[in-house]
């Protein structure tokens, strides 16, 4: 029971540096390149103790059990396969469901997804439309911002016969139908565009259009597109040939289609604008406090199973996959922080949230020491690999996308120095035993 306690303390002493690195993020202001440096040199002290103390110790201890190298190889590698494969697949899952908010990189890859999903949906809708694939692919860009959601509630009418052509309208979502008086005369569905000449005559409406139902739309203004036309000479002059009444009559003719308008379309579009970045950072932090909490854990216990499973005394402690959990948790937490609070998360709740870090960083630590360790040695290498290859998952997943985030390619010194630390450390280690 002694020992299974001081393998929690262990625990506790590796994870507790997220709670300074907290407290920097949150109230000093300290140099992104120093972070990035810091968990460089935090990832390559890590890789190291991977590779020395548990891949290749491993493997040696199966030596003594009369594995062969291959045997061995394959047992310690396939540990670490699906370990690495069992933290990414749950990890990935996790930010998407909010908890990407709590690192920079990793929110950006998610925002860059789920911008380029949304931009990907919103052009394939526009490109239903003739009269806008007549537009060149390229410009779509500058002709998004000025496309507008409208909903309508059942029964609703947007517009009736005779009143001003002033824009066009594609159906996101639900049904329009087009009546004469009170006569229908079509239904409209997903994807189908009405009203297109307003944007080039401004003439009256013809028909009336009712809401059959709930219906979202998306609204192209007249006064927005001719303020891009005459903004834009490209589009300018595309707009000119549409104005043609032989263009007009052959909107269909000669033109691309509308799968490859929208993929020429979307082939620019993967930029995100900063106001983009903040829409999508506020609402990701909205409830993900679950998701946040299970991915730091997740980011933890990996690493502490580790500890524990190899502490069978001082001298057996895992000094340097302790100091490179350690060090490297201090520029990760905050990094973090300072995300978290761009998210709208208070001070008292971004505490909360990475203390429980501490919580489980105990709790795997003891788990590794009593379960792990005290397995039969077969058992105990090959689970020691597969939260190895998690950790080098969490290394390569975050640690040193952050530090080449924050510190560009300063950090291949730091990260060499880091790896060469733990590579020393780990040859003291071994003397001394």
């Amino acid at each position: 029971m002694e020992m299974v306690v001081l393998a929690a303390l262990l625990g506790l002493a590796t994870t507790s540096s997220s709670m300074l690195g907290v407290a920097l993020g949150l109230y000093v202001p300290l140099s992104k390149r120093l972070l990035g440096c810091i968990l460089g040199f935090a990832a390559g002290g890590l890789i190291s103790a991977l590779a020395i103390e548990l891949a290749f110790n491993g493997a040696r201890e199966l030596f003594q059990l009369d594995f062969g190298v291959g045997a061995a190889w394959l047992l310690v590698g396939s540990g670490f396969a699906i370990g690495a494969t069992v933290y990414s697949v749950f990890s990935r899952y996790l930010d998407h469901m909010g908890a990407a908010v709590r690192s920079p990189t990793r929110f950006r890859e998610f925002a860059q997804e789920r911008h380029a999903r949304d931009i990907k949906e919103l052009i394939e809708l526009l490109s239903r439309c003739d009269l806008l694939r007549h537009l060149p692919p390229q410009k779509i860009e500058a002709l998004l911002p000025v496309v507008h959601t409208r909903r309508l509630a059942p029964g609703e009418i947007l517009f009736s016969a005779g009143d001003p052509g002033d824009a066009l309208y594609i159906v996101a979502a639900g049904h329009v139908e087009i009546l004469e008086g009170d006569r229908p005369l079509a239904t409209l569905s997903e994807g189908d565009a009405f009203g297109e000449m307003a944007l080039l005559s401004g003439g009256p409406r013809t028909a009336t259009v009712r809401a059959a139902g709930e219906v979202e739309l998306l609204e192209l203004g007249r006064d927005d597109f001719e303020h891009l036309v005459g903004s834009d000479p490209v589009l300018a002059r595309a707009v000119e040939r549409l104005s043609h009444d032989r263009a007009l009559t052959n909107l269909s003719a000669g033109t691309p289609g509308a799968a490859n308008w929208a993929m020429i379309a979307s082939s620019s579009m993967e930029r995100l604008t900063q106001r983009e970045t903040n829409k999508i950072l506020a609402e990701g932090g909205h409830g993900a406090g679950l998701p946040i909490v299970l991915g730091n854990v997740l980011d933890t216990i990996p690493g502490c199973l580790v500890i524990g499973s190899t502490f069978h005394g001082w001298r057996t402690m895992s000094l340097t996959l302790m100091l490179g959990m350690f060090i490297g948790g201090i520029p990760e937490a905050a990094a973090s922080a300072a995300s978290l609070r761009k998210a709208g998360f208070k001070v008292p709740a971004i505490f909360g949230l990475w203390s429980i870090v501490l919580v489980a960083g105990m709790a795997a630590a003891a788990l590794g020491h009593g379960v792990i360790g005290g397995a039969h040695p077969i058992v105990t290498v090959f689970a020691e690999a597969v939260a190895g290859g998690a950790v080098l998952a969490v290394v390569t997943h975050a640690m040193i996308p952050e530090a080449i985030e924050e510190a560009g390619s300063l950090i291949v010194l730091p990260t060499t120095a880091g790896f060469l630390a733990a590579l020393y450390l780990a040859l003291v280690e071994h003397a001394v035993r």
